[in-house]
């Protein structure tokens, strides 16, 4: 065997060898188990012992020669990966994508934060609801036209099947159009006094355009107590929105009807995006931003409550059209569009 040849060959690759997967394949090649050295080695047992004795020496003295390149190589290319990979602290940190909560989710909790600390406890009712929640409870007239499907969104009976001895309208199934229908859910199981609000998602089968959409959120609040008046449920509603907007918002109230309050009103705010000039979301200046009133008794009645000893206040908030008042969005379909080129804006 050539030792000599063999050295210089080893060598001349490993100067070469720039990476741990040549460096390995380079001890493979001449101190692996099928290296020719290797092999030669394992071959002495059967030679002569005059040759064992020249050439034993030899070969493990360049095996172990093989194995101290192979060891300095090694580190030196473990050296100049860590040189690679050095953390450089004058360069600037790497940007993480995380996620963050949408606009009206935000918004919904600084009201839920803004209400309990006032006492309010948090109530959630089903998507899903029935003629007789939505509207028989809320003393809708038979012939009251958001009782149509213009207006509603209806369930076809053949696609849910019906109740076995359900009452008349409870078996009739809707895609909730406001959330007023859950205030009785939450009467006919809670005693009074008590207090709490309800956020969620309604559904409208109406055009859309910038300031209105067929999916939405509302955000009611119900009080039942003993001796409310309309000026406490004013500064209810004035210190709600202080909270929300960080600063006091001008607002104003009008006469409203609704089948479930007596009586009734309109709040409106005065329009941030335009300060009160006209703009596409307000028309005028002022956005309506929630109904209003007194529970009307017949709405207390079917809740189980008396109400010649109660008495409520009510409001529900648009949450939609209050989230574009605080961050300024002149376009309500945008909140529902999915495109992460506005929600990242938040």
């Amino acid at each position: 065997m050539d030792f000599e040849t063999l050295r210089a060959s080893a060598k001349q690759e490993i100067e070469h060898i720039k990476n741990l997967a040549e460096l390995e394949a380079w001890r493979v090649k001449y101190v692996g188990r099928k290296a020719e050295l290797t092999l030669f080695l394992r071959s002495l047992a059967h030679m002569p012992l005059g040759e064992r004795r020249a050439f034993g020496p030899k070969a493990n003295a360049l095996r172990k020669e093989f194995e101290q390149l192979h060891q300095k190589k090694l580190s030196s290319i473990g050296n100049q990966s860590q040189e690679n990979y050095a953390l450089d602290m004058t360069q600037p940190g790497t940007k993480y994508d995380i996620g963050h909560l949408h606009p009206v989710t935000q918004v919904k909790n600084e009201l839920n934060d803004a209400f309990k600390f006032l006492g309010f406890e948090i109530y959630e009712g089903p998507e899903i609801s029935s003629e007789g929640y939505d509207f028989d409870n809320m003393n809708f007239p038979d012939d009251h036209p958001a009782r149509e499907s213009m207006d509603t969104y209806w369930i076809k009976p053949e696609s849910v099947g019906k109740s076995a001895g359900a009452k008349k309208g409870f078996e009739k199934l809707c895609l909730r159009p406001h959330l007023t229908g859950v205030s009785v859910r939450y009467m006919q199981t809670h005693k009074p006094p008590f207090r709490f609000v309800y956020p969620g998602r309604v559904f409208r089968n109406e055009a859309t355009d910038a300031g209105h959409e067929c999916t939405f959120y509302q955000y009611e609040a119900l009080i039942v107590d003993k001796d409310i008046s309309l000026a406490g449920g004013k500064i209810l509603v004035s210190t709600i929105l202080e909270r929300v907007f960080g600063a006091q918002v001008t607002t104003r109230m009008r006469p409203g009807f609704f089948p479930f309050v007596e009586p009734g009103f309109e709040i409106d705010m005065q329009c941030l995006n335009c300060s009160g000039a006209g703009c596409s979301i307000c028309g005028d200046g002022w956005v309506e931003m929630m109904p209003g009133g007194l529970p009307h008794p017949n709405v207390l009645a079917v809740g189980g409550i008396d109400p010649k000893q109660w008495q409520g206040f009510y409001i529900n908030i648009g949450l939609d059209r209050i989230t574009m008042m605080k961050y300024g969005i002149d376009d309500i379909r945008l909140l529902h569009s999915g495109d992460m080129r506005f929600l990242r804006q938040f």
